[in-house]
């Protein structure tokens, strides 16, 4: 593994520690801001709207200034971003440093997929991938090392900003690192290689299926998770305790997932693994759909999160495979947008239906969305064999 290797593994921890604390330590930030329990719901939205806007720009911006620089400058602004968290003594600055969070987040989460999706093998994709879940599982387990102290909810976040100052510091120091791997791969290619803009690559043939697949993963995905112990708790009737230790295992069976999937991408293709897992998926909704034992039922959010392990990383490296190395940065970008507000209003929407009707949608819900991603998946998969693309 080389050196570079290695600190992209360390900076896919990090990217991933500040993702899942605001929600984590909510009520206790809520009460000592005196800001209403819902306000969350938008400033998690301002954070998506942010990666949303800097996904769309990230091929451009990679284009100009390289991977090295734009992932540094991506990492800086959330160490700030986390930095002020830290000091914030009104609600209102929330919003305002979820803006370069967003922006920052989005940049260096694009840039880093095409980066290994060009340059590195499928297991590592996987892998770093799990790596990102670990950092999610770590960050709310820092804070709450503090959370006994008075206001020790900012220290956390000022612990979480500083081990983003370090990755920055790393990564500056490592430049040359990035500007080899990537002038070594400009060797190959012959002739001045325009940057596609985001209107050309949506026009290439099946990019419109790949998005379709990534909306429907992304809102089968946080769905389940935000979602799951209501469901438990409300149709199923177990315990809370009970059913949040059901919610952890579907993030379990994600990060237990991807290490899998990154030994079997060794011998067997992505396609493959994005098809296997989302017929996993289906199996996790049906379990859920079925009148079966509660244990039995419940293991269905569990294989869920199986079953979304690979597809995401599968169908991001598999991006230059399907639609060739120049335009794999324009269709990163767009994959991650949609990825995003498939993430950001698929949750929502369940909530508003379940509103109307009952928690019992849920599982119909997932399911639909899952199909949906196959389909789109299995389309696309068949258009490129006409194109003789796979």
């Amino acid at each position: 593994m080389t050196a570079l290797l290695i600190i992209i593994y360390i900076a896919f921890i990090s990217l991933g520690l500040p993702d899942s604390v605001l929600g984590s330590v909510w009520p206790v930030i809520r009460v000592d801001l005196s800001a209403p329990v819902s306000l969350v719901g938008y400033v998690a939205m301002t954070v998506s709207a942010g990666t949303v806007i800097s996904s769309l720009m990230s091929n451009r911006l990679v284009a100009r200034f390289g991977t090295a620089k734009v992932t540094v400058v991506s990492v800086a602004m959330t160490a700030f971003a986390l930095l002020g968290y830290s000091l914030v003594g009104h609600a209102a600055f929330l919003f305002l440093l979820a803006i370069p969070l967003g922006l920052g987040a989005g940049s260096v989460d694009a840039a880093l997929n095409n980066f290994i999706a060009l340059h590195y093998e499928s297991k590592h994709m996987n892998w770093l991938h799990c790596f990102w879940g670990v950092g999610a599982t770590a960050g709310p387990l820092i804070v709450s090392l503090f959370l006994a102290n008075p206001g020790g909810w900012r220290t956390g976040y000022l612990v979480i900003a500083a081990l983003q100052f370090a990755l920055v510091l790393v990564l500056l120091l490592t430049m040359k690192l990035w500007k080899g791997k990537e002038q070594q791969a400009a060797k190959g290619e012959q002739g001045e290689q325009r940057v596609l803009t985001n209107r050309e690559a949506l026009a290439i043939p099946s990019v419109k299926l790949a998005l379709v697949s990534f909306i429907f993963f992304s809102v089968t995905e946080t769905t389940t998770g935000l979602w799951s112990s209501s469901y438990l708790v409300g149709v199923e009737g177990i315990s809370a305790a009970a059913a949040a230790r059901w919610t952890a295992s579907f993030y379990g069976g994600i990060t237990l997932g991807r290490l899998l999937s990154g030994f079997l991408s060794i011998k067997i293709k992505n396609a493959a693994l994005i098809r296997a897992g989302q017929l996993v998926c289906v199996l996790g909704a049906l379990l859920l759909i079925l009148p079966l034992p509660v244990a039995v039922s419940a293991a269905g959010i569990t294989i869920i999160g199986l079953g979304t392990a690979p597809v995401f990383p599968a169908m991001l490296h598999e991006t230059p495979v399907r639609f060739g190395s120049r335009a794999s940065g324009a269709i990163m970008g767009l994959q991650m947008a949609v990825a995003y507000l498939g993430g950001t209003l698929g949750s929502p929407l369940f909530g508003a239906l379940s509103s109307l009707t009952s928690l019992r949608l849920l599982p119909f819900y997932l399911l639909i969305a899952v199909l949906i991603m196959l389909s789109a998946s299995e389309l696309l998969n068949e258009r490129l064999r006409v194109q003789g693309k796979s």
